[in-house]
């Protein structure tokens, strides 16, 4: 949409038909927001009900978020070359034909691949409705258009979980996908009565794209994604599988940098990185997304498995730490404005490495305050990173790289979401199998104190009536869960302590980062 166009639909369209506009372009953000977070409860039914591993099924989350990485450098250019309108309800269209096929799929090949389409589109349709939601209100209003994006981002995460464990529990899985269907309908319906029509194109030279550069990028990051996720499996560099992998990766996100640095038309300028704020900033950014997103995959598999919460209870125990954030969130953005950006980041950088030390710390003992202790202090502390680490990065910038260098920090926080997923899932595979065989050989015959355990526990049952040989049968059974579920929390506490020393590690980024100008705005992204 042009300037002059934007103007006019500004000055034609009458308040209520601005709050229509932009109550549709929320509810697709909020519908995308939602399903984000709405999978993670349930993966451990995906895990049983499709017969995956840990490591399978951490696809479900890590191939949307390369599908949306992928897409992200194209938005922009999507909306200009076929209209914003078109691009968007296309966006809709397509985001809800997939999750209805997610919920069909009875494979979990078949899964991922509708989760990729998913991400394909559902990361257009964010893109989309927060241009759409800046672009309908005129200057004196524009205060309203990240109030709206903003309380949509907060309640996407409070809803996902508590609805998606509610459906999973009383439900199935499947629903958790088919509940989008009406809802997208009814946003269809919505984007095509309100939204104003796109006008003409952008002219064909101005819609050049870097089709190689995207190539290279979903070749790299594929490649790197499978050895990351399935190094562990094939003795990593004892495979030649993960030999090739590893020199595709390299050299195709390696062959990427060179051309994006080189050609007139990238698809992600990284020239801009000759910034010193948006080099510190955007790899603090996928920092900070490995390390987020890594542990909250962790957390749900951990209370179902381990503490044998039901989907529903899970949901409900996620929802303090998303109305923590809530709450937080008006109290970070006056601090931003009164203090130094990096302080609030450092702060919250802290705060975050405590919380995942707590979670570090649990046992199949911990009560569900544990649990939300731990979330409600991980809630609260992320809201004083991610404002201030926008202002901080991309606040110092001139003006004509501000676009690129916002498209490269959500880029680098996605990339570092779908690469923590992944070493999450590796960790936590790697050290089960350590964990296990060294508890195993504490608990083996050789060992007089387990031997006698196991002699008691089976003269227990021998005494409640069971027969000697069964009896005995059922005490190594019982001693052989016991090792399994040890093995499982340790493993637990391993991912959980990788994150935290990721964020400690690169605290010291945080010296790159520079102060924002007076006054300056920028996205805090979701």
């Amino acid at each position: 949409m042009s300037a002059v166009a934007l103007a006019k639909t500004q000055a034609s369209d009458p308040s209520s038909r601005r709050w229509l506009i932009a109550i549709t372009a929320a509810l697709a953000a909020l519908l995308e927001i939602v399903d984000s977070s709405i999978v993670n409860v349930a993966l451990t039914d995906m895990q049983s009900s499709l017969g995956a591993t840990l490591s399978e099924v951490g696809w479900v989350i890590t191939s949307y978020a390369i599908a949306n990485v992928i897409v992200l450098p194209l938005a922009a250019w999507l909306g200009d070359t076929f209209g914003k309108k078109r691009y968007f309800v296309f966006s809709l269209v397509g985001f809800t034909l997939s999750s209805v096929m997610c919920g069909l799929s009875t494979t979990l090949p078949m899964l991922v691949l509708a989760r990729v389409l998913q991400g394909l589109t559902g990361g257009g349709l964010l893109a989309k409705a927060q241009s759409i939601l800046f672009e309908t209100f005129p200057k004196s209003e524009q205060g309203k258009a990240p109030a709206l994006f903003g309380a949509v981002a907060i309640a996407g995460p409070a809803i996902g979980p508590v609805l998606g464990g509610y459906i999973v529990t009383n439900l199935d899985w499947r629903w958790i996908f088919y509940i989008n269907l009406p809802i997208g309908i009814f946003a269809v319906f919505m984007a095509l009565t309100f939204l104003p029509e796109d006008g003409a194109p952008l002219a064909k030279k101005e819609t050049r794209v870097d089709w190689l550069g995207l190539a290279l990028l979903v070749v790299g990051l594929g490649a790197l994604q499978f050895l990351l996720e399935e190094g562990h499996s094939h003795g990593w560099f004892d495979s030649d599988e993960m030999i090739l992998l590893a020199v595709v990766a390299v050299g195709g996100l390696t062959t990427f940098v060179w051309r994006q640095l080189t050609i007139a038309y990238p698809v992600v300028d990284l020239r801009v990185l000759r910034h010193r704020s948006l080099a510190g900033g955007a790899a603090f950014s996928m920092v900070l997304g490995m390390s987020l997103y890594g542990a909250l995959f962790a957390v749900p598999i951990f209370a179902q498995s381990v503490l044998k919460y039901t989907a529903q209870q899970t949901g409900l125990m996620l929802l303090p730490g998303a109305l923590a954030s809530a709450f937080m969130m008006p109290v970070a953005a006056k601090l931003a404005q009164k203090l130094d950006p990096r302080m609030l980041i450092a702060a919250g950088a802290l705060g975050l490495v405590g919380a995942i030390l707590m979670l570090g710390n649990l046992s199949p003992l911990s009560s569900a305050d544990d649990l939300q202790v731990a979330l409600v202090l991980r809630g609260a502390a992320t809201v004083f990173m991610f404002l201030p680490l926008s202002l901080a990065t991309i606040g110092p910038l001139p003006k004509a790289d501000m676009p690129a260098a916002t498209g490269i920090f959500n880029l680098t926080r996605q990339l570092g979401g779908s690469i923590g997923i992944a070493l999450m899932t590796s960790v936590l595979s790697t050290r089960q199998v350590h964990h296990t065989a060294r508890l195993s050989e504490a608990v083996s015959s050789g060992n007089p104190l387990a031997t006698g355990r196991l002699e008691g526990v089976a003269q227990m049952l021998t005494a409640k009536g069971m027969a000697a040989d069964k009896a005995k049968a059922a005490a190594l059974a019982m001693v052989e869960g016991q090792v399994r579920l040890q093995s499982a929390v340790l493993s637990f506490n391993d991912c959980f302590y990788v994150a935290a020393l990721i964020v400690l590690v690169c605290l010291p980024l945080v010296l790159l980062l520079g102060k924002p100008a007076k006054g300056a705005q920028v996205d805090a992204g979701h």
